[in-house]
């Protein structure tokens, strides 16, 4: 499409509004006109609603099915961020989350998660891997690596059949206290795509987030890998005083922590980073 053509961005913007509200008519699985009769509807040029719909695809709003047509995508799992001054408790998120153990080893720490752990490259740290399922639909790929120490004799089944911070505060006395988590835009490897069932190289977003218990100490290092064709993430920005709420409000689950988590009032103080690097 030649941009320079006057009105041309116009028009696909507006082509794509419309199609917009299509979609936030629609259900998940509903399909929408198609691009022959969404020309007829808006009076624009097949080249501004294919355009207008590619951007649609790409952002994981609408999906192409060969043959068939185009169908509203899966409703995104929506987590909000949270101040950077607020301590809470962690609910469970939408949707029924599960779990698929990878790989689960202990092995020496390394350069790079020896200094996130202030510890020792030569010690060991459990390492687990996990895919992460939203009513069985892959959503993430998590990597955590903890301190081995800290849970010695930790099973897969504990792991998987259990909470993990409830596990080191109940057998270990370990109290995890505060996350601090970044977030920045990624793309997929073929290796993830294939886990997560999307194509190579598709967006996605990338947490790290370092735990740390009430002593200071960093107890876990973790890196995960989420969907962007299906996680939205909205930040909630406080712009003058407000009432204090009353004793149960402000539920939020906080992003890229897994559903359990924090269970049970061990709170967390939630800081984090607003810097976007390019790669992961």
């Amino acid at each position: 499409m030649d941009v320079d053509v006057p009105g041309t961005v116009l028009k696909r913007e507006r082509a794509r509004d419309a199609v917009l509200e299509l979609i936030e008519s629609r259900s998940p699985g509903d399909a929408i006109p198609s691009e022959r009769a969404l020309c007829a509807l808006l009076e624009v040029s097949r080249p501004t609603v294919r355009s207008a719909i590619d951007e649609l695809v790409a952002a994981g709003l609408l999906v192409r099915e060969h043959g068939r047509g185009m169908f509203v995508a899966p409703a995104k799992i929506t987590q909000e961020l949270v101040s950077a001054d607020l301590t809470l408790t962690v609910p469970r998120a939408a949707g029924t989350w599960s779990s698929r153990l990878l790989e689960f080893t202990t092995h020496q720490a390394g350069a790079r998660v020896g200094r996130k752990l202030r510890m020792s490259p030569a010690e060991d740290i459990l390492y687990v891997a996990r895919l992460r399922l939203v009513d069985g639909a892959p959503m993430a790929i998590e990597h955590l690596h903890l301190r081995a120490a800290l849970a010695p004799g930790l099973t897969a089944q504990e792991l998987e059949s259990g909470d993990l911070y409830e596990h080191l505060r109940d057998t270990h006395g370990v109290h995890v206290h505060e996350a601090v988590q970044a977030i920045e835009p990624t793309v997929v490897t073929r290796a993830e795509a294939r886990l997560l069932d999307v194509p190579e190289l598709s967006p996605a977003l990338l947490f790290e987030r370092l735990t740390s218990d009430t002593t200071g100490r960093p107890v876990e290092y973790v890196h995960s890998l989420y969907r962007g064709d299906r996680y939205r993430i909205v930040s909630r920005l406080t712009l003058g005083p407000a009432a204090v709420p009353a004793e149960g409000d402000g539920d939020g689950h906080h992003p890229g922590i897994p559903p359990g988590d924090f269970a049970h009032g061990d709170a967390i103080t939630s800081s984090t980073r607003g810097d976007i690097q390019s790669g992961a």
